[in-house]
């Protein structure tokens, strides 16, 4: 059977790959799948069951309810002082995956370049290539704490690629941007004709310093789609729900997409989002505990000598294990059957960085620290072994 070049060439999601080990494995500790251990808090779930019992189970709009887009546009303005139109600029997506999908559907001609961040969330590059496009890797290394090499980008910029796509707060590594180093971003990226896909879905989970999104920036939003959603913020993971703002004819193009393949997101879903917008409290008091455990495993990580750098938000840190002498995928395979505690090999996020892993500390403190307990007998039983 001839099946689509295109999807035939895909990889496999490297995170999705490991981790079908891990299922069936009794006692393991799982750092690793990108998911808010909290449950949803209750006035999101009641604001669902409500709308369950109220008989909202229909279709709507292709772009969503026009209370939630209007409600998502107060949010916005509010935050971060970001006006959009509800009706023209606002388009309610099934997750935020779809709406990155959806956007480089829509901006992609074939063969259009567009330039990725590495170390990179699986999905980019995967819907770039989906698209037709190429891809221009931007690596990011951590001995510059894996921000955005600005001479490595301005040669890449040469190449008239079509649209970038930036993640922040990032992950694999958790390291965001300060308004100021935005500002430099923008004032390299402005002189192309170039959009910018931002993915900033944990925007609220930062924890250094304010979250500035990047159509914030003077003169960017008319070159920004700027995708948010409800996933990691308020532990809504299992809503499938996130949002696409950007300019009114892009917006539209994506709408057109999203109208046949998805039709529009879950009604109930959308609901349970309205009081999420206005249950910012509940967002803050995860983020305080995400704070607590960063300020732990980074400590702890460093101490075992897995050089790690500080997250600025998000709750992932991208630990070096040079230390170790072993690649990733041995070190998360031998980690995980030795000792129980599963962790994502770096290279799932760029086969350049085979020398990391990815800890999620989304998980009890406890948890936590059981797991550094058990990472620590286990790198003292291969310094032994050697």
């Amino acid at each position: 059977m001839k099946l689509n070049r295109r999807v035939n060439n895909l990889a496999p999601s490297g995170i999705r790959k490991f981790f079908d080990l891990v299922l069936g494995m009794k006692e393991v500790i799982s750092l690793g799948v990108g998911e808010p251990d909290f449950v949803t808090p209750w006035k999101i779930r009641e604001k669902a069951i409500f709308a369950l019992e109220e008989g909202y189970t229909s279709y709507t709009s292709n772009k969503g309810l026009l209370s939630l887009r209007r409600a998502l546009s107060r949010f916005l303005k509010r935050k971060y002082n970001l006006v959009y139109n509800p009706e023209k600029e606002i388009l309610i997506t099934a997750g935020v995956s779809e709406g990155l999908d959806l956007a480089c559907r829509v901006l992609l001609e074939e063969r259009e370049r567009a330039i990725v961040s590495y170390p990179a969330y699986v999905a980019y590059p995967a819907v770039v290539s989906l698209a037709g496009g190429e891809i221009l890797p931007l690596f990011c290394s951590d001995k510059d704490n894996f921000q955005i090499d600005m001479e490595q980008l301005e040669k890449l910029l040469v190449q008239r690629p079509k649209l970038i796509i930036l993640n922040y707060p990032n992950n694999p590594t958790g390291i965001s941007f300060t308004r100021p180093q935005l500002r430099e971003l923008w004032s390299l990226l402005r002189r192309s004709d170039i959009y910018i896909v931002s993915d900033e879905i944990y925007d609220l989970i930062s924890y250094d310093f304010p979250h500035t999104p990047f159509a914030s920036l003077r003169g960017a939003k008319k070159h920004t789609i700027y995708l948010g959603g409800f996933s990691k913020n308020f532990a809504m993971t299992g809503f499938r729900l996130g949002f696409a703002c950007g300019p009114e004819e892009i917006i539209s193009a994506m709408t057109k997409i999203h109208s046949f393949t998805m039709l529009c997101a879950p009604i109930v879903s959308q609901i349970a989002a309205s009081e999420a917008l206005v249950s910012e409290t509940e967002a803050h008091l995860m983020v305080r505990e995400y704070r607590r455990r960063r300020d732990f495993i980074v400590k702890s990580l460093n101490e075992l000598g897995l050089t790690t750098p500080m997250p600025q938000g998000a709750f992932y840190c991208f630990s070096s294990i040079k230390a170790a002498r072993m690649e990733s995928l041995e070190f998360a395979s031998r980690l995980l059957y030795q000792k129980k505690v599963a962790v994502v090999p770096g290279e799932a996020f760029g086969a350049e960085y085979k020398n990391f892993v990815r800890i999620s500390f989304a998980s009890p403190l406890e948890e936590l620290k059981t797991a550094i307990s058990r990472i620590k007998d286990f790198l003292a039983a291969a310094n032994k072994s050697r």
